[in-house]
């Protein structure tokens, strides 16, 4: 697998100023209340999200602390660290809190060993628990962590506070450097929370993806009408993880007004992967190169009960598809 598809790192600084501060206290207050824009987490007393390593435990603390350790041009720093979510599927749901957390300390404390800051440096983190928004896999569990450290850090040899740098340059890459820590921390914890065989295993999922892209190298099933004209597109799958895919239809969606780039859209998700795959051929022949009607398909059957659903997926799997010169016939009605 390419590694630095691992995990996200990202590094941004709030400014020592007016602006600056009301900044970084939005910025504390939405991190601790909420996962994503739209998921707001209640807050209970003795139960601080926060969690402190050095810094603090609540917004007033720690930004409190980030005002007294400021440095001339930074108040504070916030990482993030975000780990693959086809990786994160893979640790049991239990560990999962556990690994990112892990991940997020050790990297933290790689990072500031290999620039010599032997001391560390301050900081806080919280976990947020999301789901994916990914347009191809939505709905995955991403959980990930936000750091926040001061623009100071405590020089020992010096005997005092020195300004704290994120530095991208030719000479020195902090931003690189703590790219290929986080790297080589994540690929240590797969191993021991996965087992040795998690980078195959993610080998194997990309390359179940590449070949259900197969379907899009045959005749197009149908149209999109959209904005005045027509895009192609082809109803398949998408294995969303090692368990489940998804039914829904392959198209080329522009990206600006020149290019576009070859999308997956689900319809249908949590399924298994010979279900889905049965019923993205009952719906190509259902609905006969129309694509209002194969969304009208896939909705009538989300809207299923579970109880109705198993027994349309029953019914499906006594089909035969083993002929391959046609389409197969079916005599199921949704």
């Amino acid at each position: 697998m390419n590694r630095s598809q691992m995990c996200v790192a990202n590094v941004k600084y709030k400014q020592p100023s007016a602006d600056g501060e009301r900044q970084t206290r939005n910025l504390l207050k939405y991190l601790t209340y909420r996962d994503s824009r739209d998921d707001y987490v209640p807050q209970k007393t003795g139960k601080e999200r926060w969690v402190d390593q050095g810094l603090g435990g609540s917004v007033a603390e720690i930004a409190e602390n980030c005002g007294d350790l400021r440095s001339d041009y930074v108040l504070m720093f916030s990482l993030v660290i975000n780990p693959n979510p086809d990786l994160i599927a893979m640790v049991d749901h239990k560990q999962r809190e556990r690994f990112v957390r892990e991940l997020t300390e050790q990297t933290v404390e790689n990072f500031f060993n290999a620039r010599g800051i032997d001391k560390g440096v301050e900081y806080s983190y919280v976990t947020h628990h999301r789901m994916t928004d990914d347009p191809q896999s939505p709905g995955q569990h991403n959980p990930h962590t936000h750091v926040v450290l001061p623009g100071t850090y405590y020089d020992d040899g010096l005997g005092g506070r020195m300004p704290l740098y994120f530095s991208k340059n030719k000479s020195v890459d902090h931003i690189a450097l703590l790219h290929q820590l986080t790297e080589v921390q994540m690929a240590e914890q797969m191993e021991r929370y996965v087992g040795p065989d998690w980078e195959q295993r993610f080998d194997d999922l990309a390359a179940a993806r590449q070949a259900q892209l197969s379907v899009t190298h045959r005749p197009s099933h149908g149209l999109i009408p959209e904005d005045g004209g027509q895009w192609e597109f082809w109803c398949g799958t998408r294995q969303t993880d090692e368990q489940s895919s998804a039914t829904g239809y392959y198209r080329h969606a522009p990206i600006n007004e020149k290019d576009s780039e070859l999308q997956f859209c689900p319809l249908i998700r949590g399924l298994s992967h010979e279900d889905a795959e049965r019923l993205a051929l009952l719906l190509r022949t259902e609905m006969d190169g129309d694509f209002a009607r194969l969304r009208q398909l896939a909705g009538e059957f989300n809207q299923m009960s579970s109880k109705d659903r198993e027994w349309f997926l029953t019914e499906l799997r006594q089909q035969d598809f083993t002929r391959s010169s046609r389409e197969p016939d079916f005599d199921i009605d949704f």
